[in-house]
């Protein structure tokens, strides 16, 4: 098995060496903590990894399969993701905020405390994400077509108490 730094190495110059690595790894692979921020990936395979804390902030991914990865507290920020699959992945924490997440699958995946607040999800399919109703999103977020969206997901945009707004009529006291 290759390094850390090999892995990471190779993904970026050999995605297909880099695939064949992963599929003879059998197991977990940790990638955590990795900086992987404005990197264009095409066809990468994430199986089964460890990416918790990672960066693919300002990224363009491409056909990139994270199955069954560990995507907690991981930072796709204005990163642009097509046809990328999250299936069977933990994405608790993980921030999607002002991304193009177009034709992504995240079937069977964990978004538990997501952060999609200007994210364009035009077209990805949530239908069978979980905790996608725990995730955090503002007005700016673009939902795909209820079809792609859990039955019990509300799209709509509505204050909540993260966003502990006071009240206009509000007086101080005198004490």
């Amino acid at each position: 098995m290759l390094s850390k730094e090999e892995l990471i190495n190779l993904v970026m110059t050999d995605v297909e060496a880099f695939n064949a690595e992963m599929k003879s790894a059998k197991g977990a692979v940790d990638l955590s903590e990795t900086d992987f921020s404005n990197a264009t990936l095409e066809g990468a395979e994430f199986v089964n990894a460890d990416l918790t804390s990672s960066s693919f902030a300002d990224s363009h991914l491409t056909e990139v399969k994270f199955e069954g990865c560990d995507l907690t507290s991981v930072d796709f920020t204005r990163a642009n993701l097509v046809e990328c699959g999250f299936n069977e992945s933990v994405l608790n924490g993980t921030d999607f905020s002002y991304s193009k997440v177009d034709y992504c699958n995240f079937s069977d995946a964990d978004l538990a405390g997501s952060i999609f607040q200007g994210a364009d999800l035009t077209n990805s399919d949530l239908s069978m994400a979980e905790n996608l109703s725990a995730c955090r999103f503002d007005e700016e977020t673009v939902w795909p077509d209820n079809d792609y969206l859990p039955e019990d997901f509300d799209s709509n945009y509505s204050s909540d108490l993260s966003s502990l707004q006071d009240e206009e009529d509000y007086e101080p006291s005198d004490y």
